[in-house]
């Protein structure tokens, strides 16, 4: 008689267990421009690199783990025509997570871990003229300019 009370309580404390320590489930970071909004920009210095203008990257100067691309390169180009691919330039967006990423980043516990990529919705997008004279319009930067 002990043995089957204790043994119906058992049972019922394993069932009843997974409800008790239930916490809830945890937000699916949504990926891609537009979605949920990881962190924003506000004129960070980065590395900026572009070949043909249909794709802008960069990485943040001193954040070597992580790249960003841009979601509008098309309306950020116009802001490059002073810069060429690896000045440092001043990126203000918001920053969503990049899709791949996050299929990647499920997949493997490590792979999270390790390098980060985002996609970018850039608001601005200026040269860093920190110590620099602003060059003429579609010149390159010659960071060897003397000053009188």
């Amino acid at each position: 008689m002990i043995r089957n009370t204790i043994r119906k309580i058992l049972v019922a404390l394993i069932i009843l267990a997974p409800v008790f320590s239930y916490t809830g489930c945890n937000k699916q970071p949504k990926c891609g421009c537009g979605k949920d909004v990881v962190s924003t920009l506000t004129s960070i210095s980065a590395y900026i690199y572009w070949s043909t203008g249909e794709s802008i990257a960069f990485q943040v100067v001193g954040d070597p783990y992580s790249s960003y691309t841009l979601c509008n390169p098309s309306e950020m180009l116009p802001n490059l025509v002073d810069a060429k691919s690896g000045d440092i330039l001043l990126v203000s967006g918001h920053v969503y997570w990049d899709c791949n990423f996050v299929y990647q980043a499920s997949n493997s516990s490590n792979y999270q871990s390790y390098y980060k990529v985002y996609n970018c919705q850039a608001t601005e997008l200026t040269l860093d003229l920190y110590g620099k004279s602003k060059p003429s319009s579609g010149a390159q930067l010659n960071p060897s300019t003397t000053k009188n």
